[in-house]
């Protein structure tokens, strides 16, 4: 993840970051829906890596709820 400009720019969204909006519910549901993606995108090559899979469940979780 490099920063350019105040804009955080990802492999597959671009999406600037304000301190105000990081509290918001679209920020925190953004945040988990991009850690989701990284981290079903490693448990893609690494299909025996279980506490990852077991951090996956979570974040889903936490976004559900």
């Amino acid at each position: 993840m490099k920063k350019k400009g105040g804009r955080k720019i990802l492999g597959f969204m671009v999406k600037e970051e304000k301190e105000e909006n990081r509290g918001s519910v679209e920020f925190q549901v953004f945040s988990f829906t991009n850690k989701i993606r990284r981290l079903a995108s490693h448990l893609e090559l690494h299909k025996k890596d279980f506490s990852s899979e077991r951090g996956l469940r979570i974040l889903l979780g936490k976004r559900r709820r």
